[in-house]
């Protein structure tokens, strides 16, 4: 990423905010439905407020002995449109026309991992487009809704809104105040 001379927005880097959110995204790998590298980059970016708010998350969750792992946060356009033409239902990836919370930065792809970074049973994988994502699946293992129901509580008390479609998915209360970021080109804050 690089600072833009004419910023449409100012993200962060979460783990400035919090280094100790675990940053797996898999948007920049092959690790995803589409099986292609989308970003060409590897640190997650998020509006001041969203990272504050899941800095807190984080900081619950440790007292827990759990954290969070981030699959992703900002989208740049060029990455919400390749999402598109591997997956064109809105339902799971925004029409690129009408921008996405991701392209706010105001959105958080998240699951909660123990002490020694292993992932907590949920009820489906990440991007899994069936009905075992939806947060009112039933049909899993009790551990598997419990770790759902605890990532939900803790992502709520700080300002963070469900998606019923993804369990994974996390908009921060308010993501209208922030406008999509429509060029590759931002400041980011060190």
């Amino acid at each position: 990423m690089r600072e833009g001379r004419k910023a449409d927005s100012t993200l962060v880097d979460v783990q400035k905010i919090h280094p100790g959110i675990l940053v797996d995204l898999k948007y920049a790998t092959a690790d995803n439905f589409t099986r292609k590298k989308i970003y060409h980059f590897h640190r997650c970016f998020l509006q001041n407020k969203v990272a504050v708010a899941l800095g807190k998350v984080q900081t619950k969750l440790e007292s827990m002995n759990l954290g969070l792992k981030v699959w992703d946060g900002f989208r740049p356009p060029s990455a919400q449109r390749k999402l598109w033409e591997a997956c064109p239902n809105e339902r799971f990836v925004a029409h690129p026309s009408k921008g996405s919370c991701h392209s706010r930065g105001a959105s958080v792809d998240v699951t909660l991992v123990t002490k020694d970074k292993k992932e907590l049973l949920m009820p489906s994988a990440f991007d899994d487009f069936s009905e075992k994502a939806c947060l009112h699946y039933k049909d899993a293992p009790e551990i598997a809704l419990k770790h759902r129901d605890l990532l939900h509580r803790v992502m709520h008390e700080e300002g963070f809104l469900s998606y019923e479609w993804e369990w994974w998915h996390f908009n921060f209360q308010g993501w209208e105040q922030f406008p999509p970021i429509t060029t590759f080109e931002f400041n980011i804050i060190r």
